[in-house]
């Protein structure tokens, strides 16, 4: 089907509008009026500039306040009308827009309405446009789908029929099962928006808050099946109006905006394969900032691994301390892999500073994974490799961060982890020394060579903060991508705000993230943290606090006052330092380590089915990690 959208749904001028929605690959647009009207262009010229970029004008828009008016206004209406379609045949574009009306001057009268309907579209006719009628969800009198069908019909007039909008369908909650009952070829129009599900405003709703379909709550899929139903096969076009995307990147919008598209397409065919969904995480990989203990070409027999400084100890430290080891390194990269149970932590000497940088996640089929996501537009990112080296492709989320695919461990793949030689053991890491605000001088050295007695798992899921005009750009990445669920999006309170918060998990939760919204702001950095799974917290717990009290992330006393208000929990985790929550199916314990960088670890253990991320407690540690002067999470 062919594949259009308003220009209101991305930002600039008309002429940016047109190249941006080219250059994502979209078919045709809808000209909104404003755009037009503010662009120096005359028609014809923006006529043949969509032309020469492959673009269709298929519709012009709005028509307001037209139907059921009193005779002088009906005079004016017809004669603006006129105007209205004179312009469209200069600009090529052949179906009309006219919402219902708005104004306190229209009447509760379906026949005068129908009637008025009927001037226009024989006056439309002599212009060879169709006029295409939709119900607003906030129309004076008729604000339903299946009213306007209503009307369309009173006026009986081939250049009539009816657009439908599914944010004005669902928005009301009308059931789109109705939208059946309509022949295919009198709906002249589709409009395609999904919106989040607040308690607001229906207009203020609208007018700044949908969003692409699958970004939001709505069943669109669902709408688009009634519609095709019919028989209609006319053009998916999307209509958002959105603060975000009309202050974002034209050209980024508009190919997120495809990717919507081709993603509602692949729901709509119940034939198409379907994401490749990852198994679990293969590997978490940090910057360090600095120089580490791996130099490039690897170690070889008899060398000695000068120890890591700054950042770079701090991550071994926190690392050793956590019962990982140092099981490897790349002969030509500077990165280091530390392992403990089915966890993975790769070290890499590079960046400006500590960060997570990349995830790698275990997926039966590599090369069926990057596919999928060329298909929906993500980038591939070239990697350089030795002909000795194991095959390993990554793409960039819209944050920055690499997604590396990867089938570990198995006879039938080329397995990564080869490629990392067993590093000798570098002698004992130096107390970490890290700034007062990020932890105290208590911490103790740990030698990386030596295994603690850890009780970590595997990775349970990783957190990444998404820039504020990005986020729903991010959910549908990883929902469309991987095949990952989303969550409904919650809102925690932090010193500066609210924190918007969605959790994404695979069918089988093997693969779990957290999305957050960066503030808006100057010098706040975005945190970002990988959560470790342990079978034993309370034990390492204790070890950490024993030997390690510097690197966990001190609670408030409050806290524990009121969680043993709330909840019947023992002295031990306030003994501890753990954080403790629950929902219907199990119970939640977990702690924070102090940040480096721009990452935190979280080591979690779950209990009884428990399938949250504890995030009633996040306030808490957003809190204490702002009063320690670290960014934002």
């Amino acid at each position: 089907m062919r594949k259009c959208i308003a220009t209101v749904s991305v930002s600039g001028t008309l002429t940016e509008k047109l190249a941006a929605i080219a250059a994502a690959g979209f078919d045709g647009v809808e000209i909104f009026e404003n755009d037009l009207i503010s662009c120096p262009l005359s028609p014809e010229r923006i006529r043949d500039r969509a032309a020469d970029l492959g673009l269709g004008i298929d519709l012009y828009q709005p028509l307001r306040d037209f139907e059921a008016a009193g005779p002088a206004t009906l005079k004016h209406n017809l004669r603006r009308a006129e105007r209205k379609l004179r312009l469209m045949e200069r600009l090529g574009a052949g179906t009309l827009l006219v919402c219902s009306s708005v104004s306190p001057e229209a009447a509760d009268d379906d026949e005068l309405a129908a009637a008025h309907l009927h001037a226009l579209a024989e006056l439309a006719a002599r212009h060879g446009v169709r006029v295409a009628y939709e119900a607003l969800a906030w129309g004076r009198h008729v604000n339903d789908y299946l009213h306007a069908w209503r009307i369309v019909q009173l006026a009986d007039h081939p250049n009539l029929g009816t657009c439908l909008d599914s944010f004005h369908i669902l928005s009301r909650g009308s059931d789109p099962i109705g939208i059946e009952a309509i022949p295919g070829d009198k709906v002249f129009f589709l409009q395609l928006a999904d919106a989040p599900l607040p308690a607001m405003d229906v207009l203020q709703w609208s007018r700044h808050y949908r969003c692409f379909p699958g970004q939001g709550g709505f069943d669109v899929p669902g709408l688009v099946r009634h519609v095709l139903n019919t028989g209609y096969r006319g053009p998916l076009s999307l209509e958002v109006f959105n603060d975000v995307f009309r202050q974002s990147d034209a050209r980024r919008t508009a190919l997120d905006a495809m990717r919507s598209l081709i993603a509602l397409e692949e729901a709509l065919d119940r034939r198409a394969p379907g994401p490749v969904i990852p198994t679990g995480f293969a590997f978490a990989e940090l910057t360090t900032g600095t120089a580490t203990a791996v130099r490039t070409g690897g170690p070889s027999a008899g060398d000695t691994v000068p120890p890591a400084s700054g950042a770079a100890a701090t991550l071994v430290g926190l690392l050793a301390a956590l019962g990982f080891t140092r099981t490897g390194a790349h002969p030509t990269k500077p990165v280091e892999m530390w392992e403990q149970g089915a966890a993975r932590i790769l070290l890499n000497a590079t960046g400006t500073e500590a960060a997570l940088a990349a995830i790698g996640l275990e997926t039966p089929d590599p090369a069926a994974s990057v596919r999928r996501a060329e298909d929906l537009l993500a980038p591939v990112l070239p990697r350089e490799r030795a002909p000795e080296e194991a095959p390993l492709e990554a793409i960039a989320a819209p944050d920055g961060t690499q997604i590396f695919f990867c089938r570990s461990g198995r006879p039938d793949h080329p397995d990564w982890t080869g490629d990392f030689t067993r590093a000798p053991a570098p002698p004992t890491t130096p107390a970490a020394t890290t700034p007062a605000a990020m932890a105290p001088a208590t911490v103790r050295p740990v030698p990386v060579s030596s295994p603690s007695s850890g009780c970590v798992t595997r990775v349970d899921h990783v957190a990444l903060t998404q820039p504020w005009h990005h986020f729903d750009e991010a959910s549908l990445f990883y929902r469309s991508v991987l095949g990952l669920r989303p969550l409904e999006s919650v809102e925690v309170p932090e010193p500066s705000g609210l924190l918007r918060s969605r959790a994404m998990a695979g069918p089988d939760e093997g693969v779990r993230m957290v999305l957050n919204q960066a503030r808006v702001g100057a010098g706040q950095t975005p945190w970002q943290h990988v959560a470790l799974a342990c079978d034993d917290l309370r034990g390492l717990a204790r070890r950490l606090r024993a030997e390690h009290p510097g690197l966990l992330l001190p609670i408030p006393g409050n806290y524990y006052d009121d969680l043993e208000a709330r909840h019947d929990v023992g002295p031990e985790i306030r003994e501890l330092g753990l954080l403790y929550d629950r929902d219907e199916h199990g119970e939640f314990l977990h702690l924070y380590t102090i940040t480096v960088g721009r990452v935190f670890f979280e080591v979690v253990e779950r209990s009884g089915g428990y399938r949250g991320y504890g995030a009633a407690n996040a306030a808490v540690r957003l809190a204490v990690q702002h009063a320690r002067g670290a960014g934002t999470a």
